[in-house]
């Protein structure tokens, strides 16, 4: 019997670190579909196109990508699971090229500005910003010229046949990036599920926050973030990640925020990545 694989839509490219999560979450035997945009990950899950999808929400340098949490309430997607990944940004070359023949290095600006003390101590090189690390990495692999060089993941070297010249050239070398795993909305849960992300929204008086935020006294709130709210100005909903025992636990927490807010959405409840 012929099973047919998974199709998982990714943001980014061929080599890229949403495609090493893809990797890491489902195994290698599944089929990555590259997207240009986080939305339109969101939008190949909700529709059936894509099976799962993966997205890139937090960052333990730079922080919450608040527009994301806003495409998990547009598009109505469910978490369905979570990787956090370690960071390793790495300059790679065709094979045979010396750090003395470099004179460019391309990548995205994010990727740049990760390695920016080790490329500081290459002045005379010039920095050329891209759409995507992987890309990067592809488009100097199909150059072949031994002048440029790219800074993507090991993965990105591997597909492209190029040589890593310097790993690990990040500065911060404790960097991690926290993905989610998106379905279509199905509201099942794992039973072993022991986290839940969602967001609620007070009700315009004194201590309403407060008040919401006390429901959450027996469980582990990990994530408290506020977001405006786009069609009403000076309002905000909170998005909150929680982490509990058992499934129980987390539905009476569920039941007393409902009674203490004017909404609560839960965008899924699924395995804690981290244990």
């Amino acid at each position: 019997m012929i099973t047919q694989k998974l199709n998982i839509a990714i943001q980014g490219y061929e080599g890229c670190f949403h495609q090493i999560v893809a990797h890491r979450f489902f195994g290698t035997n599944i089929i990555t579909t590259p997207c240009d945009t986080f939305r339109e990950v969101a939008r190949k899950v909700k529709s059936g196109e894509s099976d799962f999808g993966v997205m890139a929400v937090e960052n333990s340098i730079a922080g919450s990508i608040i527009a994301n949490y806003g495409i998990l309430q547009d598009e109505d997607v469910q978490v369905s699971g979570e990787v956090y990944l370690p960071i390793q940004q790495n300059l790679m070359v065709i094979p045979g090229t010396t750090i003395d023949q470099i004179t460019e290095v391309e990548s995205h600006p994010m990727a740049l500005l990760q390695c920016v003390d080790y490329l500081d101590t290459h002045p005379s090189w010039r920095l050329v910003e891209s759409e995507d690390t992987a890309v990067s990495a592809k488009r100097i692999a199909a150059e072949g010229n031994p002048h440029k060089a790219a800074i993507a993941s090991e993965l990105a070297a591997k597909l492209y046949g190029l040589e890593i010249i310097a790993p690990e050239i990040n500065t911060i070398k404790n960097n991690y990036t926290r993905f989610v795993v998106l379905k279509r909305r199905d509201g099942k849960m794992a039973p072993d599920a022991n986290k839940a992300s969602l967001y609620f929204k007070t009700v315009d008086k004194p201590g309403a926050l407060l008040e919401a935020l006390q429901t959450f006294a027996d469980v582990n709130m990990t994530k408290l973030q506020s977001y405006p709210v786009p069609s009403e100005p000076w309002h905000y909903m909170f998005h909150v990640d929680l982490e509990f025992d058992n499934l129980d636990l987390y539905f009476s927490n569920l039941e007393r925020l409902q009674a203490a807010t004017e909404e609560v959405h839960v965008y899924g409840v699924y395995h804690n990545g981290l244990n």
